[in-house]
């Protein structure tokens, strides 16, 4: 009898704690997250602690990114020696200063073999869209490329600084 108590307490003890995590907002991982939730955590975590430009872990360009992509943040990060590396501007917004307004994420659209994330906002009055093109991985997405309005990608400005 003793122990079938002790038993249950253990197994609701457990039960509650699971649930509890399920249901932590800000929860540290991104792998249940579908596309569009990844990117509106990466835009929140952007406010507190940016993944870019930081120098001491990788722990938030690799949960955010593919290696490849995170690989060439972490480099950038490293190579310019406290000066302007490639990346000589925001690159959630493709812009040096921002004054955002009217900012939406937007369902992904699923294209072959990955999803595609648009966001939308005013800087200064001038509407932009960007797009994330994340693939799966593991149990979840990550964000293979960011495609800015102008033609230019992440991926191409942060390999043609090799």
């Amino acid at each position: 009898m003793r122990t079938t108590k002790l038993l249950l307490v253990i197994l609701g003890m457990l039960a509650a704690s699971s649930l509890s995590f399920a249901a932590a907002p800000g929860s540290k991982s991104t792998k249940s997250l579908s596309p569009q939730a990844v990117v509106v955590s990466l835009y929140r975590q952007h406010k507190t602690r940016s993944p870019f430009f930081q120098k001491r872990s990788r722990t938030l360009l690799d949960r955010y990114f593919v290696r490849e992509l995170a690989d060439l943040l972490w480099r950038d990060a490293h190579s310019s020696g406290g000066e302007v590396g490639a990346l000589d501007g925001d690159p959630l917004f493709n812009a040096q200063d921002v004054e955002i307004k009217k900012f939406s994420v937007h369902d992904g659209i699923a294209g072959p073999g990955m999803v595609e994330v648009p966001v939308t906002f005013e800087n200064f009055g001038e509407k932009h869209e960007v797009k994330f093109r994340l693939v799966p991985a593991g149990a979840g997405w990550k964000i293979a490329n960011i495609v800015y309005d102008d033609g230019a990608s992440l991926l191409e400005i942060l390999k043609a600084d090799r």
